[in-house]
């Protein structure tokens, strides 16, 4: 018994802007998929609401229940969900890739040169393009010069693989300059060096304690910040008594933008398999979910040391996904944001583009901006500096502006 191609994703749009449209997918399971599935959503700006997710450890179903822009692309979503699919050849087993066997491809990265003239929510009206147009932003080393003219350098790859022809790279040309206009001077794009992207291995490059002290310490869990610290209650408990063959993980949490892939993330990090789970939403920000996992052998979680430090992690990433500080640098004050790598090299979509959006919002000028990874705590990070103009006498507390940053990367309007 086979199953068509275009049956394997299939995506039921509703008719009531009140209402949630419906994915299915049903294809070949592999370690990992859940999480590659629900990082593709998020990178397409939808909010998981609902989702059920069974296997048997060589096929998956999978139905979330998604809500989101009225501009979704959803045949260039059912592309990338397919994407990620394994083939059906291979549901003869499960698929499973070690992250030291098999490395990740690396794509092909290209430097995107953007020079213009200065003005307020211009940074992130590019970024909002390339967004747009699936060209993922790896690095960026943006600043402005005396005279008013910004020197934008965005280090990105092509979802679409095609930047390398000049039909792209025309369009991606006219689709800025449609929305920058006569603020963009020139505009160049050249491949180069895949390695420039890579981790730096170092030190970290003046990363405060702000940033680094709230990401390792478990603590914190006990002690919600006032400020932009969330009042979330994370509540992760392991039974083993339900099922003779699978590890029940329930966890109840305050929802927030990518919380369904938070969790997948953590999981597949841990090599946990799910077997079962179910996601539901209660009211309008709590949430529960039961997973029914197995380790990556098929057997039970039953060392209490590893459900110690799975329920610690995912405790950890739940109640603070990303870090946000505002900390001083000379007169200025510099926003620091940091999110945790997956081990597969891949980082949480939409966050530079939340950062800006945030700014902009708050007519909050930008003088120099910069993306860059570290290994912190025997972790990769992805670090954004964004250090803040107040030379226009600007009146926004800082509280209000690391508020801000917050509350949009975490969804909470």
């Amino acid at each position: 018994m086979g199953i068509l191609h275009e049956d394997v994703v299939i995506i039921k749009q509703t008719e009531k802007q009140d209402e949630a449209t419906v994915i299915t997918i049903n294809c070949p399971d592999k370690t990992g998929l859940g999480c590659d599935l629900c990082r593709i959503i998020l990178f397409f700006g939808l909010s998981i609401v609902r989702g059920d997710v069974s296997t048997d450890g060589k096929w998956c179903y999978i139905v979330f229940w998604v809500v989101g822009k009225p501009s979704t692309q959803w045949s260039l979503l059912k592309k990338r969900l397919l994407e990620a699919c394994p083939s059906c050849s291979s549901a003869n087993t499960l698929i499973y890739y070690p992250a030291e066997l098999q490395p990740p491809k690396a794509p092909e990265v290209f430097l995107l040169k953007f020079c213009g003239h200065d003005r307020q929510g211009l940074l992130h009206d590019v970024t909002r393009v390339l967004c747009e147009l699936e060209l993922i932003i790896q690095r960026v080393k943006v600043s402005t010069t005396p005279d008013g003219m910004v020197m934008d350098l965005f280090f990105i790859t092509d979802a679409r693989e095609l930047l390398h022809t000049k039909t792209r790279k025309d369009d991606t040309y006219y689709h800025l300059k449609a929305i920058v206009g006569d603020s963009m001077v020139s505009c160049d794009i050249e491949n180069v060096c895949a390695d420039i992207t890579a981790c730096s291995q170092g030190p970290p490059f003046l990363i405060p304690p702000a940033i680094t002290e709230d990401t390792f310490n478990l603590e914190m869990l006990d002690q919600c910040r006032n400020g932009s610290g969330p009042s979330n209650q994370v509540s992760v408990m392991i039974d083993n008594s339900l099922s003779p063959v699978h590890t029940l993980v329930q966890i109840v949490c305050r929802d927030h933008k990518g919380l369904l892939y938070d969790i997948m993330r953590t999981l597949k990090d841990y090599n946990i398999q799910i077997s079962y789970g179910r996601f539901t939403t209660k009211g309008k920000m709590n949430c529960e979910i039961d997973l029914f996992t197995v380790q990556a052998d098929g057997k039970k979680i039953i060392d209490p040391s590893k459900q110690n430090a799975l329920c610690s992690r995912i405790r950890m990433e739940l109640f603070r996904p990303l870090r946000v500080a505002l900390v001083n640098r000379g007169p200025d004050p510099e926003l620091l944001v940091a999110n945790p790598v997956e081990l597969c090299g891949k980082g949480r979509p939409l966050v530079f583009y939340d950062i800006t959006l945030a700014l902009k919002m708050l007519n909050t000028d930008i003088f120099s901006a910069e993306i860059s990874r570290n290994m912190i705590g025997g972790r990769e990070w992805e670090v954004y500096r964004v250090l803040l103009d107040e030379g226009n006498g600007s009146s926004v507390p800082r509280s209000t502006i690391e508020e801000a940053v917050w509350r949009n990367l975490m969804g909470w309007e």
